[in-house]
């Protein structure tokens, strides 16, 4: 083919491209030889299917087992999709507002995302079978999932994730590994009869407590709550802002936690004995809203709707069922 033939916008490309080879000191031509010997790219390769698909193993003969995995491995993905976007909104430069309310969006889709499959859960799996299999599987539980607590971390000063019942013995300004060792959710680990630390505690804290704190001390200043307050907070016009901030923060400590209360109540509540979730962790103190009062922007709230907190899902979405 003569050079006459080749479509200009290509022979810009190329020119393009063997610019920026040889800023590199690279040679597009060996480059050009690596697309020729290249096969091409299908689908299944580009997502690593056949790897996908070989991490749900279950650790029983129940059927539904495989469904309880499957769910767990579709929240961490999720989980992953919000660490990226908040990373993106931390470490931005010279932010402004429709950058940070795109990515606000894409955390709400997610934690909506979230929030509305838990059925798949709750109504999907057959409870007896579940009660089964799920003695395979201690001490391990889904309170170990250590991209959630990033997330929390990540989204609001760690003040605000202290125990409510010890937050007034400490202030914002009180060091980090100190607030990190009074977090709300050690105590949704204890176990139930005598009040000391779960194997699933122990584990957890083993694996994660340094990676936890070195995520809060490099994010005092960036989590989501500060990014507000320094960029966003007196500015005129921050309504739909203030908005996004508030629906997250209610799907991620109401929606969320009180979708896998749903599920505990369907599978673990036996009247009037209740059943301890996998790992000891004490869920009915744990999972409901009320109790912990975590909030990530507090000041987005008022006095009666912090002191409300979750009240209005567990009426609608709980007690309607009785």
């Amino acid at each position: 083919m003569q050079e006459s033939q080749i479509d200009p916008k290509i022979l810009e490309q190329i020119k393009k491209l063997d610019a920026k080879f040889e800023v590199m000191g690279q040679d597009i031509s060996s480059y050009l030889d690596g697309l020729l010997y290249a096969d091409y790219l299908t689908y299944w390769d580009y997502i690593h299917l056949d790897t996908l698909l070989s991490l749900q193993t279950p650790k029983t003969g129940f059927e539904d087992e495989l469904i309880f995995i499957g769910y767990h491995q579709h929240t961490e993905i999720f989980f992953k999709l919000a660490l990226h976007e908040i990373n993106q909104i931390a470490n931005k430069e010279n932010i402004e507002a429709d950058y940070f309310i795109n990515k606000l969006d894409r955390l709400i889709r997610y934690f909506e995302v979230l929030s509305n499959s838990f059925s798949v859960m709750t109504e999907g799996m057959d409870k007896d079978q579940f009660l089964k299999f799920r003695m395979s599987l201690l001490p391990a539980s889904g309170f170990q999932s250590a991209q959630y607590r990033l997330i929390e971390i990540s989204s609001t000063d760690v003040y605000n994730l202290v125990d409510v019942k010890q937050r007034s013995k400490f202030s914002p300004s009180n060091n980090t590994e100190n607030l990190l060792e009074n977090i709300y959710w050690k105590n949704g680990a204890t176990e139930l009869a005598t009040g000391k630390k779960t194997l699933t505690l122990r584990q957890f804290e083993e694996k994660y407590f340094e990676q936890f704190l070195g995520r809060a001390i490099a994010f005092k200043n960036k989590n989501l709550l500060k990014v507000f307050q320094t960029n966003f907070k007196d500015k005129a016009g921050n309504e739909e802002i203030v908005e996004k901030l508030r629906t997250y923060d209610a799907l991620v400590n109401i929606s969320w936690p009180l979708a896998h209360y749903k599920s505990a109540v369907r599978y673990l509540q036996k009247d009037p004995d209740d059943i301890a979730a996998t790992g000891g962790t004490n869920w009915q103190k744990f999972l409901p809203p009320r109790f912990q009062k975590i909030i990530f922007f507090p000041e987005l709230w008022t006095d009666e709707e912090r002191e409300e907190w979750g009240k209005s899902w567990v009426l609608k979405e709980l007690l309607s069922n009785k």
